[in-house]
């Protein structure tokens, strides 16, 4: 990849999140669907904040959450995103680029706040996020950076942009330019309830756009409609060069080039939020792949990751993943 001089650009919803401990009772009192990450306006957003316990406050977002983990392995990033000029944003910014990311996108003066995602953890380590995208809708084509796009070898989109209608715009841009510029498309599917609701576009992109799949076992047994992980595995063939799929405490599965490689799951100290588990996969097998590194390898990189995100609360990680990694690996 000629005049690549950064490893991965994400492109994703750029997110306050704001992390509180909770039961299913609660869950089941504010009517809240358990696992899953729901779209919420403002108005739902105050309610169900203002019945919540205290929370812990930090940067968070899908795409944002793996650039900071490349970033933590030793990788170049980049991360695509809109807040506005208000107190999140501030510090959405803040942390981002203090975590080593480039972060040039312009912040809105007007219009909505920056988005702020309620995450609800319950006691068995599940994560129920309650997103009000604010400024995220304002993401459009303009705020995609041709020349970053081009200087890119990989770039990272989230499922959760095909939401907003001119995020999609902006996505399906970045796209064009990166493949012709001889870069690669990468796309996480974000969440079951996002695939259902986009499932023939994502069938579609997968097909004619992405090189590198992200997804877990809820999410790829989804977008093909089928009734087992191995079925989708078979479905998947194909459609896209490598597709890395996730599988909690089963490990992971990485189809690359015809070859499948079963790869265990990473010892974790203990689970306690599974938060960005799937976000940081994706950083450790960017970081692995943008490297040369083999199939397995990038597996064994992003199960690190993840094993280390899961052993915390929130999706930014508190150990040094390059010297994590070395230690595993050698």
């Amino acid at each position: 990849m000629p005049n690549k001089t950064m490893d991965v650009t994400g492109i994703g919803n750029a997110i306050v999140d704001v992390i509180s401990r909770t039961d299913d009772a609660f869950l089941a009192d504010n009517e809240i669907e358990k696992g899953a990450m729901n779209l919420v306006d403002a108005d739902r957003s105050s309610h169900i904040y203002g019945r919540m316990g205290p929370g812990i406050e930090m940067s968070g977002g899908s795409a944002a959450n793996t650039i900071v983990g490349l970033a933590g392995f030793g990788g170049v990033g980049a991360f695509i995103g809109k807040v506005r000029d208000d107190p999140f944003g501030k510090v959405f910014r803040h942390d981002i680029t203090a975590a080593g990311v480039r972060f040039d996108t312009a912040n809105s003066t007007s219009g909505p706040p920056t988005a702020s995602c309620l995450v609800l953890v319950t006691p068995d380590a599940q994560r129920s996020m309650n997103t009000h995208l604010g400024a995220c809708v304002d993401l459009g084509p303009e705020d995609v950076d041709e020349d970053l796009i081009k200087a890119s070898k990989v770039i990272y989109l989230e499922g959760y942009l095909w939401d907003p209608p001119r995020a999609k715009e902006a996505f399906l841009k970045a796209a064009a330019i990166a493949h012709a510029s001889d870069g690669l498309v990468s796309l996480s599917l974000s969440d079951p309830f996002c695939v259902g609701r986009h499932r023939d576009e994502f069938r579609e992109l997968v097909e004619r756009h992405v090189d590198i799949l992200f997804a877990n076992e809820d999410e790829i047994i989804s977008l093909y409609e089928t009734s087992d992980f191995d079925a989708a595995l078979q479905a998947v063939r194909g459609h896209c060069k490598t597709a890395a799929l996730t599988r909690g405490a089963k490990g992971s599965v990485v189809l690359s080039d015809g070859e499948v490689h079963i790869l265990d799951a990473e010892k974790a100290d203990r689970v306690v939020d599974t938060t960005g588990a799937g976000d940081l996969y994706a950083a450790g097998f960017l970081h692995g792949f943008t490297r040369s590194e083999d199939p397995a390898r990038c597996g064994r990189l992003g199960g690190i990751a993840a094993a280390e995100i899961i052993s915390h609360f929130g999706a930014r990680p508190e150990t040094d993943l390059k010297a994590l990694a070395k230690t595993v690996l050698g």
